[in-house]
């Protein structure tokens, strides 16, 4: 890789303002790091190097920060000096080790970071020496030959950095140039992003692993609304952010009250926290973040406040399993739940550890330093200073027994970084070099991008016994210990319930409560709901919600929601779903169709009374003088009437649909214009007699029969033409009984006829009744003498009153549950009814004429034509048309007109116009 060409990769992958520092930084120092002079011992300034065939970068904090300008102070015994003897350990054990890595050694170049950001960059561009081409063409030796530049060793992955902030800033560089890293100790999430931080991994989990496993042990006692307190400072502060943080991402979860402890707390802080934790007593789970001796006093302010067994405390590994925080208050505490990170003191490495001499170890350039810091003495007699109580080191020392000596806890995580890159290498190794001892030519130089691949690959089992695996992050996976403290037979210790290693494992068994509860205790915000409930969520509290009920059509869709339910379905009884709505049609049996049917049945019987009557009695005078071509067919428009009746009750379907709309306006039309035609007969006869003595045209049976078939068809247009746009059909209205109660609604079962479609159907019969009743008003004046005048113009005004009500009654209902039934029942019964007035009125005194008085049913003699003529023409013998001829002439014309017309041709009395 060129210089410029990698510069221009950092330049794209970092923060603007660490990459400038950094482009400069390793402008300025490459050329001296590219010639830098080999030191005697293999050493580098502040850098240790052990020869190998491979070679691997360390990163350790040899040293704490410097005072004054100084880069590096006071030497770091355990997190120094442990963790890098733990490198070399696992260097020493790799390179005697047959199955692993045969035949390869492994070397190092270890660095001191110093604790300091800015200065592990420094000594990290050692690291990338071997990977910057020097332009050298223009330099020239004095011999005028080319220089001669020790090109150093390539590193090929790093071991490192410790704290955070160190392994984010070497991280930035090492990417540059593709050089894997894989840190012991770095927890920051910041590391997690695979997207800035690509070639970093870690053997350690994030501390939001910490985080995450306390939340999942909450969410699985089934806790929802919870407390946290936090020490101030930065563990305590971070803990606590991530809990919340991961809690939100987990939702479900809330946070009752976030309470932090100061770092100086004055008299009384620690009840007031009390206080604050006990004002929502549901939330009785608290998290605590905290250092021992705030734990401890928050547990005696709870105490003090009579608190004993309300609060669960869920502590972290600062609590664990210590007992120093619970010491004389037990009782308190009981029941509280804490996590420890799983780890394991290697006792391979205590044997090697305490087994190292000056002697033994000269490669570690800074032991000598440690020697005199851990044994308070110094190597050198000049150092002595008389009075100052520092004795010289005799070499004879012994490290844990002239000295205090423990682990640190970081050991095992070095040694598995160190065996993660050792395993990386061996499956390269066994892909590219297969059957080959020793490295290879495509091992000569490693593809940091391809060793990144067999990093994040690896699946071994540690120093400890754990195993070793990354997750696509290049994140360890979290192992934590859970604990819980439990009284048993007034004996109190810490149990192990389970463990947490990416996801929880608990054991609720083996969980005691305090006061001896069985049930796990509570510690939500609201109380679930019931079903046919939804939850309206309190603002801003997620875990806090009102149970609201799923009324109407609606039913619960979700948790959260309620949804209406489809038109042609309702809620059940407890609104968890939809049901289809009950269909229902007018029954045979139903009140609202027993009477329309009584008065059908009764008139249909009726009719064909008057029919057999008058086929009887055809020939007889009254039969005749009635006019029976027409009465025939107005006869049939009144049985249709009535017939209707049953159409209207049946099922719905399409071939009932299809008689409905043919017969409802069919069986009034042909009864209204059998009507208009008599009417209009009567009214021309004598309209004609007030100017001429000549009779009418079309009064003639067959005119009669031909006009009124002529009205009748007008009705059979109008229904064809509809047929033809909107053929029939049956529906089910799911409106017209929908109901605010879901347990009354029902489905109508109907024909798909409107209220407008209606009122078109029986528009043209409407028109014909009131054409029939303006006739019957101008011939009102007829002589009673003549036949069916009078009585037509009854039948009209009583039909007229029984629509009239009609109106009102059928259109007034449009918005009652019982619409269907009411408009069936109106419906039918007003067109029965003016079946029944025509019946009536027109038939019943001519059948009971004929029946009960004979004598009556005799041709009458004929009266003079002169007085026939006289009585038609008396309303107009005033008129000055009718005066102008003399009274005898204009009377004898009209009367001989009609006999010989009508009365002569007929045989029927003159009465009987």
């Amino acid at each position: 890789m060129t210089l410029q060409g990698g510069f221009e990769r950092l330049w794209n992958g970092c923060h603007r303002d660490v990459c400038c520092w950094v482009l400069l930084l390793a402008c300025y120092l490459s050329d001296a790091l590219a010639v830098r002079p080999k030191m005697p011992g293999h050493t580098y300034l502040n850098s240790i190097r052990i020869d190998g065939d491979i070679s691997l970068g360390g990163l350790f904090p040899v040293h704490a920060r410097g005072n004054d300008g100084k880069a590096c102070g006071e030497l770091k015994k355990e997190k120094g000096i442990h963790r890098l003897e733990a490198m070399l350990f696992a260097l020493d054990r790799i390179n005697n080790d047959n199955e692993l890595l045969p035949n390869i050694t492994l070397g190092a170049r270890i660095l001191d970071t110093c604790s300091r950001d800015t200065h592990a960059l420094e000594q990290s561009l050692t690291f990338v020496q071997a990977l910057i081409e020097k332009d050298s063409t223009d330099v020239k030796c004095l011999s005028g030959g080319p220089p001669i530049i020790t090109k150093p060793e390539r590193v090929v992955g790093v071991i490192g950095a410790s704290a955070s902030s160190v392994s984010i800033m070497v991280a930035n560089i090492l990417r540059l140039f593709k050089i894997p890293q894989v840190s012991y100790a770095s927890t920051a999430p910041e590391l997690s992003d695979n997207t800035r931080y690509d070639f970093f991994s870690r053997v350690v989990p994030p501390d939001t692993y910490q985080a995450q496993a306390m939340v999942d042990i909450v969410k699985a006692m089934g806790w929802n609304y919870v407390s946290t307190v936090a020490s101030e400072g930065n563990y305590g502060e971070s803990g606590v952010d991530a809990f919340i943080q991961k809690s939100r991402e987990e939702g479900d979860l809330c946070i009752s009250q976030s309470v932090k402890i100061p770092r100086e707390p004055r008299a009384g802080e620690f009840d007031k926290i009390i206080r604050r934790l006990s004002e929502n007593p549901n939330a009785r789970v608290v998290i605590i973040f905290a250092n021992e001796d705030d734990i401890r006093r928050l547990l005696q302010a709870a105490k003090k406040a009579n608190q004993t067994g309300h609060f669960i405390w869920v502590g972290s590994d600062s609590w664990g399993s210590k007992i120093s925080p619970i010491l004389n208050q037990e009782e308190m505490a009981e029941g509280a739940v804490t996590i420890l990170p799983k780890r394991q003191s290697i006792k391979g490495f205590d044997r090697y550890f305490i087994s190292r001499t000056l002697e033994n170890n000269r490669r570690n350039i800074w032991f000598a330093e440690f020697w005199e810091n851990n044994f308070q003495c110094k190597l050198s007699r000049h150092a002595v200073k008389k009075g100052s109580g520092i004795k010289k080191c005799t070499n004879h020392e012994r490290i844990g027994k002239d000295s205090s000596y423990e682990q640190e806890g970081k050991v095992q995580f070095v040694i598995d970084a160190v065996y993660a890159m050792a395993h990386a290498l061996h499956n390269m190794h066994k892909d590219l070099c297969p059957g080959k001892v020793g490295l290879c030519p495509q091992m000569e130089t490693i593809n940091g991008t391809l060793l990144l691949k067999y990093i994040r690959n690896v699946n071994f089992t540690g120093i400890a016994g754990t195993p070793v695996v990354f997750n696509v992050n290049g994140d360890a996976p979290g192992r934590y210990e859970i604990y819980q403290y439990q009284m048993t037979n007034n004996t109190t210790e810490y149990k192990i319930i389970g463990h947490w290693t990416d996801q929880l494992y608990l054991n609720v068994n083996k969980m005691q409560w305090p006061g001896g509860e069985q049930e796990v205790p509570s510690s939500i915000c609201s109380q679930p709901c019931l079903p046919g409930q939804r939850k309206k969520i309190v603002k801003g509290i997620p875990c806090c919600w009102h149970c609201e009920n799923c009324d109407g059509y609606q039913y619960q869709a979700d948790t959260y929601s309620c949804k209406m339910c489809r038109f042609d379905l309702r809620p059940n009884e407890n609104h968890t779903g939809c049901v289809p709505i009950p269909i229902v049609k007018l029954e045979w049996s139903s009140p609202w169709a027993v009477f329309p049917v009584l008065i059908a049945v009764l008139g249909i019987m009726a009719t064909l009374f008057v029919v057999a009557t008058f086929v009887r009695y055809n020939d007889t005078p009254i039969v005749k003088a009635s006019g029976r071509e027409l009465s025939y067919v107005l006869l049939t428009g009144i049985f249709l009437c009535y017939a209707t009746t049953f159409l209207m009750i049946s099922a719905p379907d399409v071939f009932v649909c299809s008689l409905r709309r043919i017969f409802l306006g069919l069986g009034m039309s042909i009864s209204y214009a059998a009507l208009l035609t008599k009417t209009n007969r009567i009214y021309r006869i004598f309209e004609q007699g007030k100017m001429s003595v000549s009779a009418p045209r079309f009064i003639s049976p067959a005119s009669q029969l031909v006009i009124t078939f002529s009205l009748i068809s007008v009705q059979l247009l109008g229904v064809c033409i509809w047929f033809g746009i909107d053929p029939s059909q049956a529906i089910i209205d799911y409106e017209d009984q929908r109901t605010a109660n879901p347990e009354m609604a029902r489905g109508v079962l109907k024909c798909d006829i409107s209220d407008l479609s209606l009122i078109c159907l029986l528009g043209y019969s409407m028109l014909l009744m009131v054409t029939c009743t303006v006739y019957a008003i101008k011939t009102r004046g007829v002589p009673e003498t003549f036949n069916e005048a009078k009585p037509i113009g009854f039948t009209m005004y009583t039909t007229c009153i029984v629509w009239l009500a009609f109106i009102p009654i059928f259109f007034g209902t449009s918005q009652s549950r019982e619409k269907m039934y009411i408009q069936t029942t109106t419906l039918t019964i007003s067109v029965s009814l003016s079946a029944s007035v025509s019946l009536g009125m027109l038939y019943i005194p001519k059948i009971y004429v004929v029946l009960f008085h004979p004598e009556q049913n005799v041709s009458k003699r004929k009266r003079s034509l002169k007085a026939v003529v006289t009585a038609a023409t008396m309303s107009n013998k005033f008129n000055p048309k009718g005066g102008l001829r003399p009274n005898g002439e204009a009377k004898s014309e009209l009367c001989e007109s009609l006999e010989t017309q009508d009365c002569v041709e007929r045989g029927d009395p003159c009465e009987g116009l």
